[in-house]
């Protein structure tokens, strides 16, 4: 309708361009001038009558009082953390964002997972927001769309997450929706029914990631305990899997004193007076232990390689995306990971140097969808990605726990060039420990962390989660610039040892695709010595 009112519009002004278009000014107060000036215009033609002057755009509109501006520095909001009597607690703080973001934090994962409950939290996260025993699946969601609102939920290895998010105006119901959603689900035989065949698809799926696959198999292989437990479910497990097993285990786990409620974007009394009321009657359980958990080392390895037959051949020509070119490709292709044990974030200082460590390493894919150039200045890109045309993928993670953790290095290369792939991975471990780090690479690599930092809180719903979970770990949440202030006291010292330190650990080793020409895991353990 607007466009064609402006075509409209600007074919009459084509017919009437000789005798109605004015001169061009600089000012607004120039076309005043103007249009008092003239006895007719276009106005005068359209209304019958003389046009009258513009009012200038600086006077004050009658009646209408604007609020005051912003300052140039607006001073963060204080963190404000209540705890009830049943040690269930309530954290917020405020922002002059006008949405909010509020989650549910459970102390809560696969951890707590004993062989009997096995892929219970990959359920749970699945039945997330579903129906409860208060409101049907449709009746919640038209809530949620009615409000705006935008709902997540996540499981780790440790913790779980439920989070909404919309505008300010909104959060009793945001509140009431969230907690009726953790607190209530009815779990439904026909939606969990729904969900195990979803999990069946998922988990097939994931043996088409090869990645995702080898950091699922370096924590079954390196740890024992419940650090051991899989993430995902297996398959194995889906028949046993039904509501009743969900609620036993939410029972055992969903405590008071096991959840945070954490809120960005909220003022804390606002959010106590809607929350206490649906959380008081929580039952109030001592919080237990974590499962114990003891990092061994290890060696994983899956064989789907070998020769290319002509099914593989011909089935390239079928394909239809880029994706399933390289699901198609990666199975002919050798991928290994190479992990070490590093401290958790309860050790705050060397969870930080194993966060600096892996931003200095790097890497990424000999082909980025980003652009050229994308990660070319980091270790692993330079020194090894752009010398070799054979490896495609040679990047470095982490995987931080709240006592212990993984640090490697991913890569994926053609499997005749395996095994030199493991040993340039080794060598450029062995260099960083040995000292071949500059101080430019240093802070390089300590502005690229603190500025991927502060650009993650900048999102409320980031924000959200790292109250909570800061809480769930810590019992509070540490200010940033305690986080950079130790980022900047980094020095090549720190790096050094403690690359030298967890490369004297046990190697943790994973392989999958075509493995048969990937060393022995004593021969890769060598190399480290």
């Amino acid at each position: 309708m607007y466009r064609t009112a402006a075509s409209r519009a600007k074919a009459l002004k084509g017919s009437l361009s000789r005798s109605l278009t004015p001169a061009r000014y600089a000012s607004s107060s120039a076309v005043a001038t103007s249009s008092s000036s003239s006895s007719s215009g276009f106005f005068g033609w359209l209304t019958g009558g003389s046009s009258s002057s513009l009012t200038s755009l600086d006077m004050p509109l009658q009646g209408v009082s604007l609020p005051p501006p912003l300052s140039d520095h607006v001073e963060p909001s204080k963190l404000k953390i209540t705890t009830l009597p049943n040690g269930l607690k309530i954290a917020s703080e405020m922002s002059p964002n006008p949405a909010a973001s509020i989650g549910l934090y459970v102390d809560c994962g696969s951890i707590y997972e004993a062989p009997y409950f096995h892929g219970a939290t990959h359920l749970l996260e699945r039945m997330a927001f579903k129906s409860t025993t208060n409101r049907s699946h449709l009746r919640l969601v038209r809530e949620i769309e009615a409000i705006g609102g935008n709902t997540s939920a996540s499981a780790s290895r440790e913790q779980m997450s439920y989070t909404i998010d919309a505008l300010k105006t909104y959060v009793p119901a945001m509140v009431e929706v969230l907690i009726d959603s953790v607190r209530n689900p009815a779990f439904l035989d026909w939606e969990v029914n729904e969900e195990l065949r979803k999990m069946k698809v998922e988990i097939a799926e994931l043996a088409k990631n090869p990645m995702g696959l080898l950091m699922e198999a370096v924590h079954s292989a390196g740890y024992s305990g419940a650090l051991a437990n899989p993430l995902y479910a297996h398959e194995s497990a889906l028949d046993r899997l039904n509501g009743e097993l969900l609620e036993e285990f939410m029972t055992e786990n969903f405590t008071a004193a096991r959840m945070v409620l954490a809120a960005s974007g909220v003022e804390h009394e606002e959010l106590l007076q809607v929350v206490e009321p649906l959380t008081s009657d929580l039952p109030n359980v001592p919080r237990q232990g974590e499962p114990k958990s003891q990092y061994t080392g290890g060696d994983f390895r899956q064989h789907t390689g070998g020769e290319v037959s002509m099914t593989d051949l011909l089935s390239l020509f079928y394909v239809t995306t880029v994706t399933e070119l390289f699901v198609l490709l990666s199975f002919q292709a050798t991928h290994f990971a190479l992990a070490f044990e590093v401290p958790g974030w309860n050790n705050e200082k060397e969870a930080v140097i194993a966060t600096v460590l892996q931003m200095l390493m790097g890497g990424g894919g000999s082909f980025s969808a980003g652009g050229p150039g994308k990660g070319m200045h980091s270790w692993l890109y330079r020194r090894i990605l752009n010398e070799y045309q054979q490896v495609q993928s040679c990047t470095a993670f982490t995987s931080i726990f709240n006592n212990t953790g993984l640090f490697g290095i991913y890569g994926c290369s053609s499997p005749e060039f395996a095994a030199k792939a493991i040993e340039l991975a080794a060598k450029e471990l062995k260099d960083v420990a040995g000292g071949k780090v500059n101080q430019k690479h240093l802070d390089r690599a300590k502005a690229a962390t603190k500025s991927a930092v502060l650009m993650n809180l900048e999102s409320r719903m980031i924000a959200a989660e790292d109250i909570g979970r800061q809480i769930l770990t810590y019992g509070e949440r540490k200010p940033v610039e305690q986080f950079l202030k130790t980022v900047d006291g980094l020095t090549l010292k720190d790096i050094t040892d403690f690359t030298s330190k967890i490369i004297s650990k046990p190697l943790t080793m994973g392989s999958f695709g075509e493995v048969l020409s990937v060393p022995s895991y004593d021969t890769v353990s060598s190399k480290f010595c």
